[in-house]
């Protein structure tokens, strides 16, 4: 046997329970050929002893609006409202003054002073004429000015949207922040990207996920909203270019249903790069927007003293009806369910489904977030077989939300360690842009359950920690298996594609000496591969 590429002097964690390591992987085309054997080659590259893990999915990242955002006001990490305002500032200083002022990623509970920023700040920056819409780190709240509001027709005292929260102060009148399906209204009103805009987004979203190991990701839909046909349209022409390198399970919103029942289409058509994905529902909203559906009320707020359980965003009865249609026509379902009572509705309706005697679809369900389980749900994601898609970065950016508005209950959310002890499968994203998209973040937030910043405080909760093997699985086979694509990669087999990531350093080795600290946060990836060719090297 000849390969075209061996790797050799490797320490090869492959993720292959029947040979976990090895120290040499060769590649012939786009496929591994040989791990742990000898075999002569054309080229070889001496990786010096250094770890080799299979490419990284992002088993939930919402990448169109993502790689959109790359180009808009960078929020994410803003250390108070002033930083807020002087990034909108400066973003303006270099964009034309006759487009929209659009931005992701501030989140108030990481300020010293958490007080939400309203219109009147904005209207400081931007001035009467120019519109603005900054998104918070969830995707569930926004602000915007005064001129965004007045285009979208909502500082009328009486408004009221459907499924979404304009809040108000205490003479009645719009601070400029939105919750939920009240940001739809507005968002309405955003010019979309031409096609070559939409592209080189992605393209350039794409060298990024490579330099940090990632070559597969499931493309999460935005409630309400027509990002999926676009974002569909886009994967296929960069895929028929030969410029999509990565592998792309690309889910469906549920109110695009009548078009595939139309079409006949079913899931998991595609391609080995480009595939349909699952059904996306959304239960609820989120715990950071106070919109998250619980069984009990969140701990009182400054807008909301009275009891509030959050809100259910779509009626059990329109979920069950969704599932039902999706069914039908072969696909999974993925439903977004943050708060406790949404998952239960959830498991509920997937149990319902199941006794209902129909065909189980070819790919598991999924909940997206599972970020809260009562002590009775816990066990029954693995019950129903339901794929548990969870984003360990979100613990760090929200575990002291979580003790704010949930108080004890707190140790009902992300309950990582008891869903592996369960048996559930577990599938690691980063949920980009709400959170960092960097995965060693995430692996660092499942293992350490604590803000690198402030390691001495130890782990918030400690009983739910992973393992690295636990966190790096879910990283890889995991969400391979996820989205159907665990024969494909996700692992370092023979006959599986060259998909692989390179670190600066053996994670392992720190796991075991017990020196992890900040070494996963600090991790550099210094060569991905994605169907054997390489897309990022520092080597």
């Amino acid at each position: 046997m000849r390969a075209d590429l061996i790797l050799t002097n490797a320490r090869a964690w492959t993720g292959d329970r029947a040979r976990p390591w090895a120290d040499s992987l060769a590649i012939r085309g786009n496929h591994l050929v040989a791990v742990g054997e000898e075999v002569s080659a054309t080229e070889r590259l001496d990786l010096g002893g250094r770890l080799v893990i299979p490419g990284l999915w992002d088993a939930h990242i919402h990448y169109y609006h993502w790689s959109l955002g790359l180009s808009q006001v960078q929020l994410s990490g803003c250390s108070s409202l002033a930083d807020l305002l002087e990034r909108v500032r400066q973003f303006m200083a270099m964009e034309p003054r006759d487009t929209w002022v659009c931005g992701w990623g501030w989140n108030e509970t990481f300020w010293p002073d958490p007080t939400l920023p309203s219109r009147h700040h904005l209207d400081a920056v931007t001035g009467p004429d120019r519109p603005c819409l900054l998104y918070r780190s969830d995707m569930h709240s926004a602000v915007a000015n005064s001129r965004a509001l007045n285009l979208a027709g909502m500082l009328e005292p009486d408004l009221v949207v459907e499924g979404g929260v304009i809040d108000r102060d205490p003479d009645g009148q719009p601070t400029g922040v939105l919750r939920e399906l009240a940001i739809s209204r507005m968002q309405e009103l955003l010019p979309g990207p031409s096609a070559g805009q939409l592209d080189r987004a992605l393209l350039a979203g794409m060298e990024r996920l490579h330099r940090l190991g990632i070559t597969a990701i499931c493309d999460q839909r935005l409630k309400d909203q027509d990002d999926g046909p676009r974002a569909l349209a886009a994967y296929a022409r960069l895929n028929r270019r030969e410029q999509l390198k990565l592998r792309v399970s690309c889910n469906v919103a549920a109110h695009n249903l009548p078009l595939l029942e139309a079409l006949g289409v079913s899931s998991a058509m595609g391609d080995d790069r480009l595939q349909l994905g699952h059904i996306k529902i959304f239960a609820d909203g989120t715990l950071g927007s106070r919109t998250a559906s619980m069984l009990k009320p969140f701990l009182p707020g400054p807008f909301d003293e009275h009891d509030n359980c959050g809100l259910a965003l779509t009626p059990r009865e329109q979920i069950e009806d969704e599932l039902q249609r999706a069914l039908a026509i072969g696909f999974p379902v993925s439903i977004h369910a943050i708060g406790d009572r949404a998952n239960r509705v959830c498991l509920d309706l997937f149990e319902q489904a199941r006794l209902s005697g129909g065909e189980p679809p070819a790919i598991a369900h999924r909940i997206e977030h599972a970020q809260t389980l009562a002590d009775s749900d816990l066990g029954r994601l693995a019950e129903l077989g339901i794929t548990a898609s969870l984003q360990p970065a979100h613990i760090l950016d929200d575990m002291d939300t979580a003790d704010a508005y949930l108080g004890e209950r707190a140790r009902l959310a992300y309950r990582f360690g008891g869903l592996a002890r369960s048996g559930a499968l577990l599938a690691f994203g980063s949920d980009a842009p709400v959170s960092d998209a960097n995965p060693f973040y995430g692996m660092h937030g499942a293992i350490c359950r604590q803000r690198p910043a402030r390691m001495e405080q130890g782990a918030w909760y400690p009983a739910e920690r992973l393992s690295l093997q636990e966190t790096l699985t879910a990283y890889t086979l995991g969400a391979a298996t996820a989205a159907g694509r665990q024969r494909l990669t996700g692992s370092l087999a023979v006959g599986k594609r060259a998909d692989l990531a390179v670190l600066d350093r053996d994670l392992f080795e720190i796991d075991r000496q017990g020196i992890m600290g900040n070494e996963l946060v600090e991790t550099r990836v210094l060569l991905t591969m994605f169907d054997g060719q390489v897309v990022h090297r520092e080597i």
